[in-house]
């Protein structure tokens, strides 16, 4: 009977090692599956991540100007969820190495950013980016085109028919810069600048302008057209010396009786 015992003994040591030895297996598993279940969560997270990031950003940013009055425009992403987003906005001159911050439009729910004072000097070349954020998630920068002020005025332009020709008359844009009477000083006191004159009429293709004036004259007459004819005017300013124009003006139809 004493010789039991200790045989009994083993055994249930032999037990107690295979169930800590099985015990030790199992939180290995555990600790390897919660392991491989971290990683495919930050990876979906990432991923999750970069698809808020893509569908976030700021879309068509564009600068727009009237009377040297410059403001900034954009459309919000794709998603749904980009309505709830903020914008952050930042500006520099052509050739300038960091962007500075726009303080005013940090931050903002609008898609609309006033940079009228920052974009001052009519004659630089300027650039502006925008970046949303949304929960925490920041979309890269959507960048604009090249911004020019005084490129962006057109000038006035009145036409006036009479039975087989046209009369334009045409005025210079005017400039951020006042006299000390307060009225603005036009571009052509600053800028060496022609006007550049074109016809459409409605038998052509609408992209379809034949120039027919280039000079500094105001009042031009275009002649020997046919009456009966739509025709459209347009005209822009340009500077030869640095091979620039500015904008179109907007088209001033008439028909000659």
């Amino acid at each position: 009977m004493g010789r039991t015992c200790p045989r009994g003994r083993e055994v249930l040591f032999s037990h107690g090692a295979a169930l800590l030895s099985m015990r030790r297996i199992m939180l290995s598993f555990l600790c390897l599956l919660m392991h491989l279940l971290q990683d495919e969560t930050t990876s979906l997270l990432v991923l999750g991540n970069q698809d808020l990031q893509d569908s976030i950003k700021p879309q068509k940013v564009e600068f727009h100007s009237l009377n040297f009055n410059t403001t900034l425009h954009w459309q919000p992403g794709w998603a749904r969820e980009a309505r709830d987003a903020l914008y952050f906005v930042q500006y520099k001159v052509y050739g300038q190495s960091t962007w500075q911050n726009k303080d005013e439009c940090w931050g903002i729910s609008s898609h609309v950013c006033d940079l009228t004072h920052e974009t001052s000097d009519i004659q630089e070349p300027y650039y502006s980016r925008v970046r949303a954020a949304l929960a925490g998630v920041y979309s890269s920068w959507s960048l604009s085109c090249r911004f020019t002020p005084w490129r962006e005025r057109p000038p006035m332009v009145t036409v006036v028919h009479s039975n087989k020709s046209i009369t334009v008359k045409l005025q210079a844009p005017r400039s951020p810069y006042r006299r000390k009477r307060g009225s603005k000083i036009p571009m052509t006191n600053y800028y060496d600048l022609l006007y550049q004159v074109f016809i459409i009429n409605n038998l052509l293709d609408e992209q379809h302008r034949v120039l027919v004036y280039e000079g500094k004259d105001k009042v031009i007459k275009i002649e020997d057209l046919r009456p009966g004819v739509s025709y459209c005017i347009v005209a822009k300013m340009y500077m030869p010396m640095l091979d620039h124009s500015s904008a179109y003006s907007s088209r001033q139809c008439t028909v000659l009786q």
